[in-house]
């Protein structure tokens, strides 16, 4: 029997969530791609940051997010995403099912507060 590679499963499981969380952090506004990042990294969300770009632009295509170039005082113009209608309604839908999956996963592991084990 194989041992289960947990760093490969943690790894998974932050991909999982990460679009969702990506449309979170575009909900309070309109926001760099840099920015996505940072928030990401501080909360240790990220796994490689070349996955985020190509996830912005996957989301963008979808119609998730809209985005508007705007001029830096500090370089080139950048680029900021917002959430498109459809992107609002993904949200609130992916919002739903973690609420399902928080509530599944602690009634059926030791995180349960109900567990007596």
């Amino acid at each position: 029997m194989k041992d289960i590679n947990v760093e490969n499963t943690k790894i998974q499981m932050r991909k999982g969530v990460l679009e969702f969380c990506i449309l979170g952090i575009i909900s309070k506004g309109e926001v760099y791609a840099s920015d996505i990042i940072d928030d990401l990294k501080s909360v240790d969300l990220i796994v490689v940051e070349g996955t985020i770009y190509p996830l912005l632009t996957r989301l963008k295509n979808t119609g998730l997010l809209s985005y508007e170039w705007k001029e830096s005082s500090s370089g080139p113009p950048r680029k900021y995403f917002t959430l498109t209608p459809q992107g609002q309604q993904a949200l609130t839908e992916l919002a739903q099912t973690w609420q399902e999956l928080e509530y599944a996963v602690k009634a059926t592991t030791s995180l349960s507060q109900n567990n007596k084990n």
